[in-house]
């Protein structure tokens, strides 16, 4: 399947998070056991479906680049292509380099099957690297599966220019 291919399924829609919405995404990453301490509703999108929340993800917004972070689909909604919808949806949003965090070798294939490619720690850009340090640490003493990841080419040439 192509992922350019995927489309909602009838009586979904995609949208910019609204106020209302932060406790379902709030349960979302909860229940997906993801780090709930920066979660912003204004940075987020959403799927709805039948009028109810069953996927998230956010662009959080760092000074030079953006994290995609906090993806999830519904137990129930999987297997539907949303994570990949909501995931290029992101990646076009994104007006600054775009990184990512992931565990396990099976998200690192579904973000590569995206256009995503690994990064090592140390060429990771300081704004991110200084978020992402935890997660190195434990990869380092503990074997922890994370992974550093980038999106090549979205929009590098504005996070390298100054304004006049």
């Amino acid at each position: 399947m192509n992922q350019k291919d995927v489309q909602l399924p009838p009586g979904c829609i995609l949208r910019q998070a609204i106020a209302v919405d932060i406790w379902s995404i709030r349960w979302l990453v909860l229940k997906a056991k993801l780090d709930p301490t920066q979660i912003r509703w204004q940075q987020f999108w959403v799927i709805e479906c039948e009028r109810k929340v069953v996927a998230c993800g956010q662009l959080r917004n760092f000074a030079d680049v953006q994290e995609l972070g906090s993806l999830v689909v519904t137990a129930a909604w999987r297997d539907r292509g949303l994570g990949s919808l909501l995931t290029q949806h992101l990646i076009e949003e994104a007006s600054k380099p775009l990184y990512l965090e992931c565990l396990g070798k099976k998200l690192v294939e579904f973000y590569t099957r995206l256009g995503f490619v690994t990064v090592a720690f140390e060429e990771l850009p300081p704004s991110i690297k200084s978020k992402f340090g935890m997660s190195n640490l434990g990869k380092r003493l503990v074997g922890v599966p994370v992974t550093f990841m980038e999106f090549p080419g979205v929009n590098k040439d504005i996070a390298n220019t100054t304004q006049i």
